[in-house]
Parts: C-alpha cells; structure tokens; sequence
C-alpha cells in the first residue's frame, strides 16, 4: 500500500507569528460595561481641564447658533423686502435691516470662533497627560511584562494609539456638539419656517440610519483590526531596524523585505476595509443630500404655486439644505474616528489596566544604612505560574563586602539568581533579606539606587559621555564625574575623544569600542557609589585584551563593596571570596577558587580544567587585579 508523502510544515514568517495574533474576520470587543468604565478613565482626564472644556464647548453652540440663523434671517430679507416677488416694489429698508442683522450674528460668530481655538487648548493638555501616565504606567512594569510585549507594539501604543485618540479629542468632541447641535437648530428652523415642506425632507431619514446601523457594525470590527495591524508593521520596524547589524550579517535584507511586505500587507488589507466602508456610505450620504434638495425644488414649487409658500421659504430650505447633510456627512467621519480612537483606547487601558507584577508593599521601608548583607533563603523561582522552576530551593549567605562570583553552564540560572536580587522579581517561594529585611518589605526605588548593575551589555543613551556618566546621579559636579572615571580607568580615553567628556557617543553608544562602553558603564555605576554592585557578564562581551584593560576598573568597582559576579570567563572571578558553582537552579558547590579546583572530579574543577586546557595561564592578570581589589 502506497503512503502519500507528508508534507513538510513551512515555518512561520514574523507576518504569519502575526496573523494568529489578529482575527480575520471577527475581532472579540469589549462589553459596553467595559467601554463606560474606560470612557470614565478618559473623562477623568478631561475633569483637571473642566473650566476651558466648558467654554469651548458653550462657543462651540455659539457658533453652531449663528451658522442656523444666518440663513433665517435671508429667508425674511427676501420675503419682507419683496425680493421674490415682481410685482411689488423691493422694500429696502427691511432688506438692510434683515442684512444688518446677519452681519451681526456673523460677527458674533467670527469672536465665538476665536475665542473657541483659544480655550480648545485643553485638549491637547489632555492627550499630553495621557500619554505621560501611559509612559510612566509602562515604566513601572517588570520585566516579565516586557519580556511579553513586543518592543514595537508598546512604542506603538505610546505613539499611533495615542495619536489615534488625540484626533478624537482634539476634533472629535467639538465636532460631535457643533453638528449634533447644528442639525437639531436646522430641524427647528425647518419646522417653524413649513412644517409640511420639513416633513418631506425628513423622509431620507429612515433609509440613513438604517445605512449607518450597517456603517457602525461593520467598521467597529474593521477599525479594531487595523489598530492591530499597524502595531504589528510598528514592531515588525522596531525589530528590525534595532538588528539591523544582524540582519545584514546574515545577508537577510530579502527575506526581511519579503516579511515586512507581508505584515504591511495585512495592514494594508485591513485598512482598505474600511476604506471600502467609507467608500459605500459617504456617497450614500451625498446621495441623499442631492434627492433631499430635489424634494425641496419639487415640492417647494407645487406648495409655491398653491401660495403656501413664499420663494425666501425654498430659499432657505435650499440653504439649510447645504448644512444639513454636512453635518450628518461630518458626524459619519466623526463616527470612523470614534472607532479608531475606541480601538486605540482598548488598547491604551489594556496596558494601563496591567498591574505591575512587583509592587510595594503600603508599608514599605527604607534603611538609612546599608551594610551589605544578603541572606537566600529556600528561594524558588519560575518565571511563569505553569513554569518549570529554574531555582531550587537555593539558600546562601553573603557577609558584607565579600565579592561572590557565580558560575554555571549557560541557563543554569545564574542571572536569574541576579535579577532576584535586585528584584526584577519576586520568588515564587522562600525569601531574599538584605541587612535582615525581606527585599519585599523595601522600597523599590530605594533598593535599586542602592545596587550599582553593569549588565554584559554597556548600553549608553543617545547624549555625551558626561550625560551616560551622571544617569543615576544627574546632579553630580564635573568633579565627581572626573572622579569616577579616573576610578575605573575610563578618564583617560575620554579626554581623548574629540570634545573629551561632551563628545556624542550615538545610539546605543554606536561611536565607541565595546571596552569604551564598558568603562563608561563602570563609571556610571562608580558614581552612585553603591553598597552593593552586580556584575551580570559586565566583561563578556569583549576580547581578552580589553578585558585586561578593564581589570583596574573592575578592581575599583567591587573594593569595599558587597559584589555579586556573573561570568563565563573565569579570569573574571577567580579572585573572588566566595564561588558559587549554579547547576540546573542550584548551588551544586560552594567555596574559594583553590578549594573548588582542588576537588577531584568535581564541577567547579571540570569547567576550570576546561578553560584552562583552552588558555593556559590567561586568567592570572585579572585574577591578581581581583585579588588586590581592597589595596
């Protein structure tokens, strides 16, 4: 019997990882009960600024007045002043008077509108408030939240939703009073003018809200969609443009290209979703406006030929009609952007909404002085609740100032142990103290301006050396910057750079060497002068070289200093007091580098004679720099 070849599974492209992430055809909304409750969270943004929105919104009616009187005040020009009938003399005094009289209100009008830009600040005051509580809301979250979210779809929450939402408060909201007050004016002016002539132009009624019923239900899903696709090409961007080192190393500009055209693509398609929506019904609306001005003509002329009517009637009719379907025309594309900016609001409050998984205690404390002493105690982790633990029940002492190092094969646990320590996360079970105090019971801000953390990376921000020296600490004198460079051997290279201290260092620190930025990173963290400093790898990322040249800075980092070591090199910890050997989340070995690599067959004396084996001898200038450290 013949089997049919299976066949092999593609894999995924970032477009297709996208897709799962997005419905194609049915997008899950929030509940109206959930709507009204974010509705409140943005009103309570609007309440701060109640005095401006207020008047905004009165010069707002003001001007909807005017614009419905003007063509009432026409209306009697002509029909007292005789101008629509050849047979009696034109009485000009009371078309002056009718005429002064709209100059009047458009002049009322032209003040209101003025006066409406200047007090329609608030708005922006509003989006700017928001934007700062979502940058802050995102600041406060651990780094599981991040390690959830894609770079791009935050920045793009921050940016495109944002903006999305600004439309809405900015225009939105003034444009919702001016028309719907519009349309209720023209409706009562129609009436009072001929009610029989009013009651035919309002038979297009029926079919507009049954084509805006449409309109609302098939838009909601499409705008929905298209906040999430435009998310998704934001991060698809963010990724990419931030490996782009990788990315050409690899030589993947095709097939990036072919992947960005498939998540910009489903952007696209989305897009034009409601692009076709709008097509369908704006010039439906237009076409209700031209049979509503045909009505008025046809009927007009038959209740004028009966002499019910007067010419200023049609006249006016005629001229309502022009502002009449506007505003219906206006509060459709009011209705699109109310989609879009509920969508980005969805997405606004999901992220405010998500509470920071490390918190302070309401009791959180402070220690005026800080010894250094940090006790594990049964400590457990797992990074998510259905998990595998990556920390067994860990339990260790460090006396203060001691330097500890950590060892291990990669994803042994060795910077989880860290990011514990500096509370990047809580144990799942068990406890970290420091001086005797469950970090839990400290105050975050606190406890991290009391740790000094150079990660593998020495990430620099945009700006001059100076301004990534002082991060921590902006107020520092350029003396004690000078200082803290001097300290960890970085001086002398910055005043060789072209404006010495001032010099730009680019993205990401981009126009320096890899052991540049790791010795400005080590004075960033020598001028907090903090009790206790970690060290996650702080010396991998560069050569052999470099990190003898780094070996001064490092010894001035941990001296008198309670310092925790992460490293794959082990010149970078053999001088260490203690050695904390980490195999599969637990401390397998525990000791001083002589007493570790003297046990016979053990873990320790395996990756050491493996090293070793690999370069003899390499490790001693760093190892005695380690050793000296407290001279």
């Amino acid at each position: 019997m013949s089997r049919t070849p299976a066949t092999p599974t593609p894999t995924p492209t970032l477009g297709d990882r996208d897709s799962a992430s997005v419905s194609s055809n049915a997008v899950p909304l929030p509940t109206g009960t959930v709507q009204r409750r974010r509705l409140r969270v943005l009103a309570a943004y609007v309440r701060p600024h109640w005095r401006e929105c207020t008047l905004a919104v009165i010069t707002t009616l003001v001007i909807t007045l005017c614009v419905a009187t003007i063509p009432f005040l026409f209306k009697h020009a002509i029909d007292e002043g005789n101008l629509g009938n050849a047979k009696l003399d034109v009485d000009f005094g009371a078309v002056w008077f009718w005429v002064a009289l709209a100059v009047v209100v458009a002049t009322i009008d032209f003040v209101a509108e003025r006066l409406n830009q200047r007090w329609s600040i608030w708005s922006v005051r509003v989006v700017n408030d928001l934007r700062t509580d979502l940058y802050a809301h995102i600041n406060r979250q651990g780094l599981d939240f991040f390690s959830r979210q894609r770079t791009g779809v935050v920045i793009s929450r921050l940016t495109n939703d944002v903006e999305a939402l600004a439309q809405l408060v900015n225009e939105g909201v003034f444009m919702l009073f001016a028309n719907v007050g519009l349309l209720v004016a023209i409706e009562s002016y129609l009436f009072y003018i001929s009610w029989q002539l009013a009651l035919w132009v309002n038979l297009i009624f029926p079919v507009m809200l049954v084509g805006t019923i449409a309109f609302r239900y098939f838009s909601t899903r499409a705008y929905r969609r298209t906040r999430e696709r435009m998310a998704l090409v934001t991060a698809y961007l963010a990724e990419s443009l931030g490996g782009m080192r990788v990315l050409q190393a690899f030589a993947a500009e095709e097939r990036a290209d072919r992947e960005f055209e498939e998540t910009n693509t489903h952007y696209r398609k989305a897009n034009m979703e409601t692009i076709w929506l709008s097509a369908m019904y704006f010039p439906g609306v237009e076409l209700l406006a031209s049979i509503g001005t045909a009505i008025v003509l046809w009927r007009g002329g038959l209740l004028g030929d009966l002499g019910t009517v007067e010419v200023g009637v049609i006249v006016a009719f005629l001229l309502y009609l022009e502002n009449f379907f506007d505003p219906i025309q206006q509060l459709s594309q009011f209705y699109g952007s109310f989609l879009a900016a509920m969508a980005a609001l969805d997405k606004i409050m999901l992220v405010m909404e998500t509470e920071p998984t490390i918190l302070d205690q309401p009791d959180a404390i402070s220690i005026d002085k800080v010894r250094g002493d940090v006790r594990f105690e049964g400590v457990t982790f797992r990074y998510t609740a259905d998990g595998p633990d990556v920390l067994h029940d860990v339990t260790t002492k460090v006396e203060a100032g001691q330097t500890i190092a950590l060892v291990g094969h990669t994803g042994a646990g060795k910077s989880t142990f860290v990011k514990l320590l500096t509370r990047f996360y809580d144990p799942t079970s068990g406890s970290i103290q420091l001086d005797g105090h469950d970090l839990r019971s400290l105050e975050q801000h606190w406890l991290r301006r009391s740790m000094g953390i150079v990660p593998q990376e020495g990430f620099l921000f945009a700006g001059s050396v100076r301004d990534n020296i002082v991060y921590g600490a902006p107020d520092a004198s350029d003396e004690r910057v000078r200082a803290a460079a001097d300290a960890v051997g970085a001086h002398e290279f910055i005043e060789e750079l072209e404006h010495g201290y001032d010099t730009q260092v680019g993205e990401r620190g981009s126009r320096l060497s890899a052991g540049q930025r790791q010795l400005v990173a080590f004075a960033r963290a020598m001028l907090v002068d903090p009790p206790i400093l970690v060290l996650d790898e702080a010396t991998s990322s560069v050569d052999v070289e470099t990190e003898l040249r780094l070996s001064d800075g490092l010894r001035a980092l941990v001296a008198g200093r309670t310092s925790f070591i992460v490293a794959h090199r082990l010149t970078t910890i053999r001088g260490a007091d203690r050695i904390l050997v980490i195999d599969d989340g637990r401390i397998v070995e525990a000791g001083t580098h002589d007493e570790l690599a003297s046990i016979s067959g053990g873990f320790y004396a395996g990756l050491y004679g493996t090293w070793t084996g690999d370069a003899a001898g390499g490790d001693e200038p760093i190892a005695s720099s380690l050793a000296t450290r407290s001279e």
